[in-house]
């Protein structure tokens, strides 16, 4: 804008240098000052627009474009009104207009205001952040990478993407993963054979799980793992471990390490997971026979 507020600059002096009708110049100086102050409007909305992203940025989870949007038609609005007041045209019957037209607008436009206003309810409410891990009651799953003036896109692990109305958002059903923590219990049955050594089990697994532990999730090893003893099946005991990771998604990454790592240390340990076994007893009746 700096190159075009010197052209500015320079026809203003031109005008008052040249030997124009005063008409003329009075309607060429409103043109320019239009223009000067559109283009220190367009300034100001860009940088509202950033600070507004700057401060969301420190805002962990916070969306981006619908409050940066909003700042920036904020400012485009104002500084439109202030042109027209600058320029000698009255404001107050072009805001009544405004009010009027805006009521018969929100009539006609009730779905999107709904969406809308869902919008600033889920960031206000904080039930939804972008980057959180949700899943919808109607299946869906995903990180929440946006929430717009419309729609919250919601990026699944496949890397679909699932754009969800806000008004359908806000009244659904849903669970957030990262809510009240992003750290979750991974879970993982486990069935051992009645020969086995429950003590040397509970070692043995507990040990397994603080080496996956390690490796997805250093920073929480201060969490001990552990595992609850809970059925006598019919052909195993089995038990649950119960172990921390950093989030949802590295559940998937948990259960992989966890199986590989337990497979092997309950061979060397000579602990047996039993597969089905039925044995069948065949009664034969020899009074039948003879």
């Amino acid at each position: 804008m700096t190159f075009i507020w010197f052209v500015i600059v320079g026809f203003f002096w031109a005008i008052l240098s040249a030997p124009l009708k005063p008409d003329i110049a009075i309607v060429l100086q409103k043109v320019l000052t239009i223009a000067l102050l559109y283009s220190v409007t367009l300034v100001l909305s860009r940088l509202a627009a950033g600070f507004v992203n700057l401060f969301i940025r420190r805002t962990e989870g916070v969306p981006t474009s619908l409050i940066s949007n909003l700042a920036k038609i904020t400012v485009l609005v104002l500084g439109t009104l202030i042109i027209l007041q600058t320029v000698g045209v009255q404001i107050t019957p072009i805001v009544t207009t405004l009010g009027i037209g805006g009521l018969a607008v929100g009539l006609a436009l009730q779905d999107t205001l709904a969406n809308l206003f869902s919008g600033f309810y889920l960031i206000i409410s904080k039930q939804v952040r972008t980057g959180d891990y949700v899943k919808l009651d109607a299946g869906q799953e995903g990180y929440v990478i946006d929430i717009s003036w419309r729609n919250t896109t919601i990026k699944e692990i496949s890397n679909n993407v699932v754009i969800v109305p806000n008004s359908k958002l806000s009244s659904a059903i849903f669970t957030n993963y990262h809510l009240p923590a992003k750290e979750i219990t991974l879970t993982m049955d486990v069935g051992v054979s009645y020969n086995s050594d429950l003590e040397q089990v509970e070692t043995v697994t507990v040990e397994v799980a603080k080496e996956v532990m390690q490796e997805i999730a250093p920073e929480l090893k201060g969490i001990e793992p552990y595992i609850r003893f809970h059925t006598f099946n019919d052909f195993s005991i089995d038990f649950t471990l119960y172990m921390r990771v950093n989030e949802y998604f590295d559940q998937r990454i948990g259960k992989h390490l966890f199986v590989k790592k337990l497979h092997k240390r309950y061979q060397q340990a000579g602990i047996q997971i039993p597969f089905p076994i039925r044995e069948v007893y065949n009664i034969q009746d020899n009074s039948a026979m003879e």
